[in-house]
Order: C-alpha cells, then structure tokens, then sequence
C-alpha cells in the first residue's frame, strides 16, 4: 500500500482536514460554512491542508505530530484574528504574517492585546507537545525506509499545491474589504487570494502623488524668504471623545477648543485605520495618494515605500527650499521607517534615541518632551524655512498597561466612582495621555509664535484609540479623527496687530486622510503654487 493512503497517513489527514474546518468557525467574524461557499474556496482549502500536511510531515516525519502542529498554527492565526477583530474592526489577512516578526522585536505593541497569559501558556503547552511527540510517536522513516517516505511526502507536497492553484485560478475577485472576503472565502483562500493578489499589485506611479508636480519645480530664490515654517503632527490615537461620551469632563481638551475655534480650517479627517495601522493614514497624509489607488498594497503601504520611493509633502516642501525633518520618538526601524523617511524626502529623521529615559509619560516619550524637541528645531538660526513632521507615541496602547490615577479621573471623568468600573479603566488612562497631546499643542503654537518667520500648524489624529471595553458600554464612535490647520498670521490678527487684513474665516469641512497634506502645502505658499510662484516648467528631456 502506498504510504500516503496507508492509515499511518490517512487517519490524521482526515482528522487534521476536518479539525481545520471546525477551527475556522471558532473566528469572529465567522466564515460561511463549506456547503455554502463556492467550490473553488472549498478547494483551495483543501489543498492548502494537504500541502501544510506534506511539508510537516516532510520535517518532522510524525504524521500525528504534524498534525498538531499544523493545526496549533492555525489556532495562533485564529486567536489573533480574534484579537485584530475585536480591537481593530479587521480580521487576519496575509500581510498581517510580517507582525509576528515585528511582535518579537517589539513586544509590547503586540503581546497584552493577545494576553500575556495565553501566549505563556499557548508557549509552554507547544515545548510540552513537542517533547512528548517527539518521544513516543515513531518517525516513518525509521518504518518506512526514507527513500519511500520522502517520494510520497512530496507527491502530498505537489498534490496540495496543485489543488491549491486549480482553486485560487478559479476564486471570485477580492474585494479589498478583508471582513466581507474572509466571510466569503474561508480563511485559507482568502489568505492564498490576499497573498498571491499582493504579488501580483504594483505600487502607484509616480505622477498618482499629487505632489509629483511640486517636486520638478523650484521657487525663486526671493521667494522663499516669506515661507512660514510648517510644523505637521500626527497625534496618537488622537480624537475628541466628549461627543462620543457624555460622562467626560467638558473642559478636557483648553487647547484644542482655542485652536479649533482660530483655524483657518478643520473637521473630520477620514482615516483609512481603527485602533491601529498608523501608517495607513501617514502614508495617505504624506503622499497624498489614496488608499484605493495602492490596491492590495494599501494594507502596509510603507512595506512598498522602502523599495519604491515616491513623491510625498516632504519632497515637495524640500524643492520649495525647506529643511525637512521627520521627529518620532520610538525606533526607527519599526515600520521601516528608517529606509521610508529618508526615501519620502526627509534630510533628518529624529528617532528615540535622541530623547532621553526621563522624557517618558507612561509607556512612551511623552508628548511634551516631543514639542520641547520642535521647539529647539524652531529656534535654529538656518536661514532656511523649516517643515517638521511628528508623529507622536505617547497616546499608543496597550492601555490596560497602566493604572488610572484617582485624582486625574477626578478632572476627567468627574462624575465616575471609585474605584473605576472596568470600562472605564482604559478610558480614564487614554484621557490623561490626551491631555498631554493638549499641552503639547500649546508649547508647539508658542514656539510657532515666538520664530522669526510666520508658522503654519497642521494637526490630526491617526485613527481613534483602541478602547474595547468603553465601546461595548457606550458603542463605537465615529471612525474618523479631527484634523485643524492653524496659522500665526491668525493669533497677530486676533491680537489687533494686523488690522489691514480681512477678517477671520474659519471653515469647517470633512477631508479625506490624502486631501490634507495637499491642502496644508498649498497654504504655506497663500494660493495653489502651481501658478505664478513656480518657476516656469523647463522643457521636456528624452527618456532614456
């Protein structure tokens, strides 16, 4: 008997196969069932056990063993599908492979969301598994010869990757929208669809950036001698949480209320993230090319920015003469913004290790040594005008981290009881960070004021936070975050000192996350430079 069809590979094949379908209605939101999804989904299935099933045998020559493996590693996948779901509004998707990686380097990002507890135990019950598989289940090499073992482990191999691509080739299109396509598909085809379309994406042209244009052109140099500073932050988690809950001190946000009410403009941003995938929306900011034009690549645009460089506000801003300086207080590596930043046309990037271990609010750098750090870059005497993008960490989860301070809740969430109900834990710990990210806008103002240049501040948030426990009591807010640009020109007018100039108009307007930055670039130079500020365009050259 062939030792494929033998029990000793039969027997837990066909255990394995149906285990794995049972575990996928274990996910949130859960797939159809097999009888009602399309054949080519229960295919790709199919296949995608029995190639997981020959490669494991292939390695560890224990049928049953490979067995719990395979399906301990699809259990791993559903917990954290589970996990991204419940905190992110999204299910696993194939691009989500590359964090288990990033969760080793950076633990804390990505561990308590999936609970500390489990993953100790999820750990010691794999080191137990293994031990004892590898002790009292014999190899089939040892029973089978090893030439045998390995010609029918790889006809398994060839089988499922066969199987594999009959079903893909014949899968209904993806919709880019990872809940309705897991609901769909299945988790194995909708992982092999998300993948293969990945591959087979290519990144935006150059020219889709609309700040492709701002790049080829250059200011006079007399010019620039009125550019403002432009200082860009991109606050954590940041969003107004007092329409969304009632019980939230009024007077939380001082700063924000004074700015909003000064603005030349501001609103609701649409971000393309909740609770997390923060450079979704940097990527559309600074680029200023929608998430849909990325395609399968939207999902982790900065994955392709490290290979494909393209035209962002910052190489726009540095053709115009700026000095262009990035400031994030954490690794700079993370998110590859190491090789990205440079690559989007920043001359500096200012990571954690230019901040210091007192500069800490909590888990992260805090707010506030962040805009002491803008302020010093605004006091330097480069004849040149400055533009400073931020992107804070102060405000970033995992919440449940740190303990609420009783007299902080006190001026937070006044009207609440000691001690906090569990819904409000992480809530009265998010409010106190957002209070900071409000003191950090006044210092980043003052110091716009106190340059010798005018200054022009933009402000938003990149998704809202990840409050699981007060959403459930309260309901989810509004996906989107607030978004305001502000100017100096408007605190000297709103001070009498510039009476020739016409009144305030402040306009309230929804943006989308790629319309800002276009928008904040456009104002730095008062009209759409496109016109008679730019040089006029030099004459085409001959591509090679």
């Amino acid at each position: 008997m062939p030792l494929f069809l033998s029990s000793s590979f039969i027997s837990p094949l066909l255990v394995g196969l149906l285990a794995s379908l049972l575990f996928e209605a274990l996910l949130n939101p859960r797939p159809r069932p097999p009888w009602k999804r399309g054949i080519a989904a229960n295919i790709v299935h199919v296949g995608s056990w029995l190639l997981l099933f020959g490669i494991f045998i292939l390695l560890l020559q224990r049928p049953w063993f490979a067995i719990v493996f395979v399906l301990s590693l699809q259990l791993v996948v559903v917990q954290s599908s589970n996990t991204k779901s419940r905190t992110l509004n999204e299910p696993f998707i194939c691009h989500d492979f590359e964090y288990f990686w990033d969760a080793v380097l950076h633990p804390r990002l990505y561990v308590p969301f999936f609970g500390i507890g489990l993953a100790i135990a999820a750990s010691s019950a794999g080191a137990v598994a293994i031990g004892s598989f590898l002790f009292f289940e014999p190899s089939l090499i040892r029973q089978w010869g090893a030439a045998t073992f390995l010609v029918h482990s790889l006809a398994l191999i060839v089988t499922g990757a066969l199987f594999v691509w009959l079903g893909w080739r014949k899968l209904p299109p993806i919709t880019l929208t990872p809940v309705i396509d897991l609901e769909r598909l299945g988790l194995f085809s909708s992982l092999w669809a998300y993948g293969i379309a990945l591959l087979q994406s290519q990144p935006p042209k150059a020219d889709a950036s609309p700040f492709y244009s701002y790049t080829q052109h250059s200011l006079e140099q007399d010019a620039q001698a009125a550019l403002p500073n432009v200082v860009l932050v991109q606050s954590e988690s940041f969003f107004d949480p007092r329409p969304w809950c009632g019980e939230i001190a009024a007077d939380l946000l001082p700063n924000y209320d004074a700015t909003c009410r000064e603005a030349i403009v501001k609103g609701a941003l649409n971000v393309p993230a909740w609770g997390a995938n923060t450079v979704r929306t940097e990527c559309a900011v600074l680029t200023g090319i929608a998430p849909d034009a990325w395609g399968p690549r939207q999902f982790n645009p900065y994955r392709t920015l490290s290979s494909h460089p393209l035209p962002s506000i910052a190489s726009a801003f540095k053709a115009q003469g700026y000095r262009t300086i990035c400031v994030h207080p954490y690794p700079a590596t993370f998110y590859m913004r190491d090789s990205v930043i440079p690559a989007l046309g920043f001359e500096t990037f200012i990571d954690i290790s230019a901040f210091e271990s007192q500069d800490k609010h909590g888990q992260y750098m805090g707010d506030q040594a962040v805009a002491r750090k803008v302020g010093r870059l605004l006091e330097d005497n480069d004849n040149r005008p400055l533009f400073v993008f931020v992107i804070t960490m102060e405000n970033h989860g995992p919440l449940h981290l740190e303990a609420p301070d009783k007299a902080g809740v006190a001026s937070t969430l006044p009207a609440a009881p000691w001690p906090l109900p569990d819904y409000l834990r992480d809530l009265a710990v998010y409010l106190h960070h957002l209070g900071e990210s409000d003191k950090m806008l006044k210092s980043v103002k003052a110091a716009l004021n106190s340059a010798s240049r005018p200054g022009l501040l933009g402000w938003y948030g990149d998704h809202v936070p990840i409050l699981p426990a007060a959403y459930r009591h309260y309901s989810p807010p509004a996906s989107s975050t607030p978004y305001m640009i502000w100017s100096t020109e408007i605190e000297r007018r709103l001070d009498g000192n510039l009476h020739d100039k016409p009144p305030i108009e402040c306009e309230s307007c929804p943006l989308e996350a790629n319309e800002l930055g276009v928008y904040l670039f456009k104002q730095a130079f008062g009209r759409d430079i496109s016109s008679d500020v730019i040089k006029a365009e030099p004459e085409p050259q001959e591509q090679e």
